[in-house]
């Protein structure tokens, strides 16, 4: 942990360091005093305080010097800590392995992959001539910056693979800029974009369609709210300030779009999104001259994804009328909805991708939250099992036309390999496995299912030595997400073999909100049904103390995101049930979160509090932030957050962090880590994921007594 630096901060308040040094491991009561006022907004008819509205100005000088204090606080409690420095080391010896991912041939005859030698801040993307071929850098990460705080957000080769667009990200935020490379010499061109988000670079002609939002104000890049996504073209050569403006809808400033042709350049495709828990689909045949975009959908009530095309074919991947989702063709003569033709009909098992390959088709499913894949004929007809590794998840790459595809592997024992699947024989053969310097042989994992508080089913995976004994005396980490229709499958983490080592152990719950049994399971954990969300992990809290694993003495929940937003109602509805409670970026402010960045896209899943008086009162009565009471004796507490996290701001974390400190009593602390040159969490250099990886597992070790 270091003390935060901003460009923008004025120096360190000496007097207020001084006092948040002094600060016991225990904490007690020795918080710095956040910045207040009498602010109070009024949601029909009822006043609600913010008394700490100040810390949403992230640059104010209160703010930083708030900042300055908490990270001050949280530094010197985890100095104290003897297990924090081994257990560092540790983190730094399991993560030391290579790992390589699927390789993919592009229309160039090379070879692409990306590989992270073992303590790399980002993977390298490398080019070869066959896929077991000598390794040539084609870009590596590493060089855009000292820190490793630069990171790769993906790469667009153009149809001919004589360019490639790649996006960058900078300390973390989700704001991108594009850049173009010549692939041959690997010189860089002179294209240079800004103010992209949330974008692919979309190849066509001599240049590429990218997604954009008018420049923020200087200052709040990272708060300001997020309208009006514009769809612009750039042709290479030329500076920004003339790519064309392509597509913007004023009407509908909340939505976002996206443009993409197929393979063939035959077609051209719009995505529209982020008004309901769909999107909208529509084609325009680039055979006609001047021919119009055709909405091949009704609304956005439904998911509906591109697969392939195949003359003038198109096969789409959907939830409408098939909440468990469904392969579907269309043709772009007559392509609306209601002519789409059943390719392969909706199952009890999810549907999660559809690939082309040689002449055939295969299909990923996910059943009780791990993967079972399937080889048919294009047409859908005999489906054949394809043997995996065992229970995990595996993601396909593949190409149509091709004998062969590579797919890759993992579980919560088993680190991720690269396979190659020959499809005449539907045959598996072991590609790559990573060299660990660890053993996993003692560990197993167990599915159960258990019952929430309405009689609902829920699975859950529990990963634990085999000789783990069922006495209430291990320490649990309990991990879940219940939201946005994720679905959390088998994967492998090497940041949980120090703790799975000394005995402890992990547990993924798959809760409702995700997709692990299609829409529906999504949507009984949204808007009016979200608690159920909560009551889903109560329960797997309850199920797993009743059952010997754990007590509440040992318990810790961990969760991110929309999983803090679980983590900190959890703790402010059953603080009894757990110790330790690590809430990393979450949504804490349920009446504001839609005021911030692209906070608004999350309106479908969880309503706002401006949509009626009853939706106001459902998630005042589950916000955090708003149901925090003095005189509470709360878990131990490690709230995470980041300066440059323009996804969840971190206003809602500050403000969370504050009421706690100020609400709490007994001995255990209530801290908040605020990270620096970091956001969300995607991109994140491994370094400074490591240094947070040992503050978490020593704050739960420490706390739970393990």
């Amino acid at each position: 942990m270091w003390i935060i630096s901003y460009d923008v901060m004025k120096p360190i308040d000496l007097t207020v360091m001084a006092i948040a040094l002094a600060a016991t491991v225990s904490c007690g009561t020795s918080y710095p005093q956040a910045p207040k006022d009498d602010t109070t907004d009024v949601y029909f008819g009822t006043e609600v305080k913010d008394p700490f509205r100040p810390l949403e100005d992230e640059v104010a000088p209160a703010t930083i010097d708030w900042i300055h204090a908490e990270n001050a606080l949280t530094d010197a409690y985890f100095k104290k800590l003897k297990i924090r420095g081994p257990i560092y080391d540790r983190l730094l010896q399991v993560v030391n392995y290579e790992k390589v991912g699927t390789p993919s041939r592009h229309k160039n005859g090379k070879w692409y992959f990306y590989r992270n030698d073992g303590l790399q801040n980002q993977s390298v993307l490398y080019e070869s001539d066959a896929p077991d071929g000598e390794a040539r850098v084609l870009l590596d990460p590493n060089a855009l910056s000292e820190d490793g705080t630069v990171a790769l957000k993906g790469t667009w080769f153009s149809k001919d693979c004589k360019y490639m667009a790649y996006a960058v990200s900078r300390s973390g935020s989700d704001w991108q800029e594009f850049y173009v490379m010549d692939v041959e010499s690997r010189k860089l061109l002179d294209d240079h974009i800004l103010w992209s988000k949330f974008s692919l670079a979309a190849w066509h002609g001599d240049g590429f369609y990218y997604g954009a939002y008018d420049a923020p104000e200087e200052g709040r890049e990272y708060s300001s709210v997020n309208e009006c996504h514009k769809i612009y073209y750039h042709k290479i050569g030329t500076p920004q300030s003339e790519d064309k403006l392509f597509y913007v809808n004023p009407d509908q400033p909340k939505r976002f779009y996206e443009v993409f042709t197929n393979e063939e350049e035959t077609m051209m495709f719009m995505y529209e999104d982020g008004e309901d828990v769909g999107n909208n689909l529509y084609v325009k045949d680039l055979t006609k001259k001047d021919a119009p975009f055709v909405q091949m959908t009704p609304d956005m009530k439904s998911r509906v994804s591109f697969v392939e095309s195949d003359g003038n074919l198109i096969y789409l991947l959907t939830n409408m009328d098939a909440p468990c989702y469904r392969l579907a063709v269309a043709d772009i003569c007559n392509p609306k909805w209601t002519e789409w033709k059943d390719l392969v009909p909706e199952t009890d098992a999810v549907l999660e991708s559809a690939l082309f390959v040689g002449d055939k088709l295969i299909l990923d499913y996910s059943r009780d939250a791990s993967t079972h894949a399937y080889l048919c004929y294009k047409d859908g007809s005999d489906p054949q099992e394809i043997a995996l590794p065992g229970i995990g998840n595996a993601y396909f790459n593949g190409k149509k036309g091709e004998d062969w595809c590579f797919y890759s592997f993992s579980s919560f024992t088993v680190p991720g390999s690269v396979y190659s699947f020959d499809i005449k024989n539907s045959e598996s053969k072991l590609f790559r496995k990573p060299s660990t310097d660890f053993d996993l042989s003692g560990l197993e994992t167990r599915q159960v299912f258990f019952p929430s508080k309405d009689g609902t089913m829920i699975p859950m995976f529990i990963t634990c030595r085999k000789d783990a004994p069922l006495d209430g005396s291990n320490t649990v980490y309990l991990y879940g997400y219940g939201g946005f229709a994720i679905s959390l499958l088998p994967s492998f983490s090497a940041s949980r073999v120090p703790f799975l080592e000394k005995g402890g152990i992990y547990v993924q719950v798959n809760l409702r909100g995700g997709s692990e049994y299609g829409e529906k399971w999504h949507e009984a954990g949204t808007k009016m049904n979200k608690e159920n969300v909560f009551d889903d992990f109560i329960a797997a809290a309850e199920w797993l103390i009743d059952n010997g694993y754990t007590s509440k003495e040992k318990l810790a929940i961990v969760v991110g995101s929309n999983g803090g937003l679980l983590v900190g109602a959890w703790m402010t509805k059953r603080p009894d049930l757990f110790a330790v409670a690590v809430p990393e970026v979450g949504v804490m402010d349920m009446l504001r979160y839609h005021k911030f960045t692209i906070g608004w896209n999350w309106a479908p899943d969880y309503g706002t509090s401006e949509d009626s008086p009853e939706m106001f009162r459902y998630l005042y009565g589950y916000s955090p932030l708003h149901n925090i009471h003095e005189g509470v004796s709360y878990p131990a507490t490690l709230i995470t957050t980041a300066d440059h996290d323009d996804r969840v701001v971190p206003a809602h974390s500050f403000k969370f962090a504050a009421r706690l400190q100020e609400c709490t009593t007994g001995e255990k602390p209530a801290l908040i880590r605020i990270d620096t040159k970091a956001g969300h969490g995607g991109g994140k250099p491994l370094s400074k994921v490591l240094e947070e990886q040992a503050d978490i597992y020593a704050f739960i070790i420490h706390n739970t007594g393990m």
